[in-house]
């Protein structure tokens, strides 16, 4: 399936993006793994990202909010599993519950490759609890990931 820029495929408990972006490596790893990039491109349109903070090393947590148009918050945040930089980013995500502890657990990697000025990454998320939720979440990225090419486009002007 393709979903805007995005080759999609998805199981039960799987979602896969493909996706191709037109910038370096270097930079596409920035905005994956910097506060300032991440506030700008990690969160759906018409959301806000108000908190983005990461302690960027294996075993090191991230933490983040994004605030729905309704004035919602929605708290997010994992632990790193994985990192070789410019090449791939493992870590854990999960979301808040009602009562602020951590929802059920899914693993994000997130695969880099330089194409020689473009960037291709293959990312992977597993371990939905139900079809629902990979769908949400197909969704909910692949809108992020066509704003993340705005950004890395206005980043390279």
């Amino acid at each position: 399936m393709v979903a805007g820029n995005n080759t999609v495929q998805m199981d039960d408990t799987a979602l896969v993006i493909v996706r191709i972006f037109d910038a370096p490596v270097g930079l596409v790893w920035q905005a994956w793994t910097q506060d300032e990039h991440l506030r700008k491109w990690s969160a759906p349109r018409g959301y806000t990202m108000t908190v983005s903070d990461g302690d960027l090393r294996p075993g090191g947590k991230w933490r983040a909010c994004m605030r729905s148009p309704d004035g919602n918050d929605l708290w997010l945040g994992g632990v790193y599993r994985e990192i070789v930089e410019n090449k791939l980013l493992v870590m854990t995500h999960f979301w808040d519950d009602e009562n602020g502890a951590p929802g059920p657990e899914t693993l994000v990697t997130v695969r880099f490759e330089n194409l020689g000025g473009k960037t291709k990454i293959t990312f992977q998320q597993t371990g939905f609890d139900s079809v629902s939720s990979r769908d949400g979440h197909a969704g909910g990225w692949s809108e992020c990931f066509d704003i993340l090419a705005e950004q890395l486009a206005a980043l390279r002007r």
